[in-house]
């Protein structure tokens, strides 16, 4: 499925934009503050999550609007020359004015949960933001992580959320409760290590999948990097609950939860130096970041031979190709013309696009007003 008719009311600095005719690769040319990246935050929003820049909802509503914002997109079937008379799904998201700090969530106008849009979009980032990842928290190379496996499958969302709802309730019934009775948190241990273990197993197919990816990939400019996966506590179930009440006092004493998934670790090396990838260049890191990428484009989608419907695959590149030298940009498109993504690409000039020109959708965004070019 491909993405087009994107709307955006009263978010950020667009107070009224429609995005048509949409492609494969997709430009969105303009200058620093134009409201390029607003684009792709909006569309990010299609999916769970708190989108690219994991922003509160009051602060993404135009000048901090009472009426709250909106985004909303049609999903076709198909290539753009199937579009003509197809039925698309409609999926929306923001807030209301009596909720602006709730999240409201439509597809085909029935309200529903964030989760279910996991169910028709598949999306993933590359942002300047993320170039410090390897230099970054534990925590944040676990959401990168995670967003590559809901983009492949939707189910890790709901996993995810009843693993980080245990261990909020385990950690108040640890730290908060004074002595709290041993049989719930049995009870809500072993909740807690099934959930968690659903978390770690979907984590580890991905590195899997990606190792195997990276690794069939043809030659390219691009690092290679090598990926392993640390786990943060016992991966089965009943391993996980006796580990977990195993460690109730050294976790009470430290005041936080020592063993699980919420402490696993994606580990990355630079493969042809074997070096550690925070001990690497920034042109390494950059590199071996979008090799993962690239690798994670090509990967089929876990529901392909389930029965469900097929999933829009999107990828938004923020300000990519500025960084890169003309025979990484090329070698970045040629890998992307072969992918399953709808590709979504910023820039301040089209010079660095123009490769792609010809097959791409183009648009110009100037302060918040997008046109067609």
């Amino acid at each position: 499925m491909v993405l087009d008719r994107i709307c955006l009311s009263h978010f950020r600095n667009h107070a009224d934009s429609e995005i048509t005719g949409t492609a494969r690769f997709n430009l969105l040319i303009g200058e620093n503050g134009a409201g390029k990246t607003n684009v792709l935050e909006a569309i990010s929003l299609l999916a769970p999550g708190r989108g690219l820049r994991r922003a509160a909802l009051s602060d993404m509503a135009m000048n901090f609007a009472a009426n709250g914002f909106a985004v909303s997109a049609e999903l076709y079937p198909g290539a753009a020359e199937f579009r003509p008379g197809a039925e698309p799904v409609h999926i929306g998201t923001g807030t209301l004015p009596d909720r602006p700090g709730r999240r409201v969530v439509q597809i085909n106008g029935a309200d529903s949960p964030a989760m279910a849009l996991g169910e028709w979009l598949g999306l993933f980032w590359l942002t300047p933001a993320m170039d410090r990842l390897f230099m970054d928290s534990p925590g944040s190379r676990r959401r990168f992580i995670d967003r590559m496996v809901l983009a492949l499958e939707p189910a890790h969302a709901r996993h995810a959320s009843r693993y980080e709802a245990a261990l909020r309730e385990r950690a108040r019934l640890l730290f908060d409760a004074g002595d709290p009775d041993p049989r719930w948190l049995d009870a809500l241990e072993g909740q807690l290590a099934e959930a968690g273990v659903e978390v770690a197993a979907a984590r580890m197919r991905l590195i899997e999948r990606l190792g195997t990816a990276i690794a069939a990939m043809p030659p390219s400019p691009f690092a290679r990097p090598a990926l392993s996966y640390r786990a943060g506590g016992p991966t089965t179930v009943p391993a996980l609950a006796q580990a977990l009440a195993d460690s109730r006092r050294r976790d009470r004493a430290a005041q936080r939860s020592l063993i699980g998934p919420h402490r696993d670790e994606l580990v990355v090396t630079l493969a042809a130096k074997n070096q550690p990838a925070a001990e690497c260049s920034t042109g390494e890191q950059k590199a071996m970041l979008i090799a993962i990428t690239l690798a994670h484009c090509s990967l089929a989608d876990d529901q392909a031979d389930t029965g469900a419907a097929p999933r829009a695959r999107v990828l938004l590149l923020d300000e990519v190709a500025a960084h890169l030298d003309p025979l990484r940009r090329e070698a970045l498109f040629e890998q992307l013309r072969g992918g399953p993504a709808q590709v979504w690409i910023t820039g301040t000039e089209a010079a660095p696009f123009a490769a792609i020109r010809d097959e791409a959708a183009c648009w110009n965004v100037d302060n918040g007003a997008v046109a067609r070019k």
